[in-house]
């Protein structure tokens, strides 16, 4: 079963995002609301809003999830996978071994006692 992990931005982002949306006020306060008037104050109020957010994310520890992520958890996957890498891993030997008897490393009694070793690993 997935599990839902929210993910906040990390410390140096949500710095990023603090300095930025001060400068943003500061153009508000000081550019903005003066030459635009309504349309300064709502952008200085979202400045500040945005900042607000940011700052919340850099000082707090629990901060505001900006992203919601599913997990599995991965119980099913690991027996497939678990079982994929047996399956790997034993093909793996076979061929290794084949390649000791061609090389003439070992013996064919030998081979064949080790390859009945690896089938009954097997199964």
């Amino acid at each position: 079963m997935p599990k839902k992990v929210k993910v906040k931005p990390s410390k140096p982002s949500s710095l990023f995002g603090m300095i930025m949306g001060i400068i943003f006020v500061l153009i508000g306060l000081f550019m903005a609301i003066p030459t635009a008037g309504i349309f300064g104050i709502f952008w200085t109020l979202i400045a500040v809003v945005i900042t607000c957010y940011q700052a919340y994310n850099f000082f707090s520890d629990k901060g505001v999830a900006s992203w919601e992520v599913n997990i599995d958890d991965g119980v099913d996957e690991e027996k497939n996978d678990h079982s994929i890498s047996a399956s790997g891993d034993f093909e793996i030997r076979l061929r290794k071994l084949n390649r000791l008897r061609e090389d003439g490393l070992i013996t064919e009694e030998e081979f064949r006692k080790k390859r009945e070793e690896i089938l009954r690993e097997k199964w």
